[in-house]
């Protein structure tokens, strides 16, 4: 038996200084779930290994996120224009506005957003348009007149216009369009500018801006919409990730359900890296890759990912044809739509939000996902099915479309932090992963991981726990000592 322990008066001072420390923690912790609630009343789940919180609600379709010089994020709120978010940062998932403030009123901007390297420069896009603005940091303010950058490239149907400025390329924009409806004919003919990735060189623009049918590198073409597009940032890398058709037919047969699949697409380098199909065509609008190649009509040769004929098959466009357009690198569940792409700071990781599907008998996608990276390419092969492993998802697909969040842009700040708009509740998220898990990963590359629900408290509580512990070994030691 240990003999009994005196306690001294120093020691009992050294424990309640040990429990008020506890408590203002655990009262910081308290701190950190703000006010905030869902907007439909519903939190989404979170994989194992992750927390997530809300960090600002009330937004007007937050569409693309970036973060300026200052650790603001700029926000484009679809139909109204770009605000800034001066962010509260309490560590970890513990953040909230301290202050909002619009920084361009323009109703037109609708999507696409960047900023320079140096934070000086605001570039952002409505249908028609690319357009550009001085940003004055420490007046939380654009210049009043904007530049035309690029113009040329008002369609209906797809009307966003993402923005990518390379930090490989020194003044080096890309810009991509969609198509004017689900199946665009117009698309074939390259000269038309419709499904096509372009680079463009803006520090050169003067009083006539860059015709985007004319002008710019051809990065790829055949696209049908490649909203998300992301430069790797070690090897220079483009990706785009493309919603493919919608309602298709295949040999007079309704195949729609489960194909054709949604792509991720890699375009080279801006560089001057050879890379032989930059350029090249992608498929569209004859051609598609699989999802679910058992449920299509003459399927012998075909497999997940590989490009087949829509439609009837004739003598020109058939499958064989479709086997010479540029494969996706990887291949993703039908009609998820993915929005966004964005490698996180090491490069490691390509983070996709999948906006949701409404061409689906059963909702799919809502949700963001990670796919594993290794020297600038995915892990998985390019037949794989599981490349992405699901990190937040709705808890009840059933009631998406309108009672669920829809992920759309991500941006990751200096300290890795993911931060995730949602156009359909006007909100912005941030996910972080949960240092203290055995596996902060969320699961072994392709197996999607097990949601859990969290508030922002959560990552909070670990360092409480650690002064706990502190208290308690020291009370401990010195009992021994007396």
């Amino acid at each position: 038996m240990f003999p009994p322990c005196h306690v001294s008066a120093s020691l009992l001072l050294a424990v309640s200084s040990l429990l008020f420390s506890a408590e203002v923690v655990l009262g910081q912790a308290s701190s950190c779930s703000n006010s905030l609630t869902p907007t439909n009343g519903i939190k989404p789940s979170v994989a194992s290994g992750y927390q997530m919180a809300l960090v600002a609600t009330g937004l007007t379709k937050p569409r693309s996120i970036a973060f300026d010089t200052a650790g603001n994020l700029m926000v484009v709120e679809s139909g109204a224009g770009i605000s800034k978010l001066a962010l509260q940062d309490d560590g970890g998932n513990c953040l909230s506005v301290r202050e909002r403030t619009v920084v361009v009123q323009n109703r037109e901007l609708n999507h696409g957003l960047a900023l320079s390297q140096d934070g000086s420069t605001l570039y952002a896009s409505t249908p028609e348009a690319v357009y550009s603005w001085s940003y004055d940091l420490a007046q939380s303010k654009a210049s009043a007149n904007s530049r035309t950058l690029i113009d040329n490239m008002d369609t209906d149907g797809h009307t966003t216009r993402t923005l990518l400025l390379s930090e490989k390329t020194n003044g080096t924009l890309l810009v991509s369009r969609g198509s004017s409806s689900n199946v665009d004919f117009e698309a074939v003919r390259m000269s038309s500018g419709h499904c096509q990735l372009k680079a463009f060189g803006i520090d050169d623009v003067g009083d006539t801006a860059h015709d985007f049918n004319e002008d710019g590198v051809l990065l790829g073409w055949g696209l049908r919409n490649s909203v998300g597009v992301a430069e790797h940032p070690d090897t220079g890398g483009i990706y785009s990730v493309e919603n493919s058709v919608d309602e298709i037919m295949r040999e007079g047969d309704d195949v729609h359900q489960d194909n054709p699949g949604e792509e991720m697409n890699f375009h080279g380098y801006l560089n001057g890296t050879e890379y032989a199909p930059q350029g090249s065509n992608y498929g569209y609008p004859y051609c598609f890759s699989a999802w679910a190649p058992e449920d299509l009509p003459q399927n012998e040769n075909l497999k997940i990912g590989t490009q087949f004929a829509m439609g009837e098959q004739n003598s020109t466009i058939n499958d064989t044809f479709c086997s010479r357009q540029t494969p996706p690198r990887l291949t993703f569940q039908a009609h998820m739509a993915p929005l966004d792409i964005k490698f996180n700071n090491s490069g490691a990781e390509a983070w996709v939000s999948f906006h949701g599907s409404w061409d689906r008998t059963n909702p799919v996608g809502y949700k963001l996902s990670v796919i594993p990276f290794a020297n600038g390419e995915p892990v998985a092969a390019p037949d794989n099915k599981t490349a992405a492993s699901d990190v937040v998802v709705n808890a009840d697909n059933s009631n998406c479309p309108r009672g669920c969040f829809r992920p759309v842009g991500i941006a990751f700040d200096r300290q890795g932090r993911l931060f995730m708009s949602s156009d359909s509740t006007g909100e912005i998220y941030v996910v972080v992963k949960d240092q203290t898990s055995p596996d902060s990963t969320g699961g072994e590359s392709g197996n999607a991981a097990t949601p859990t629900t969290s508030s922002a408290a959560d990552i909070c509580w670990p360092t409480a726990y650690r002064i706990l512990m502190i208290m308690l070994i020291s009370v401990m030691a010195s009992c021994l000592v007396l």
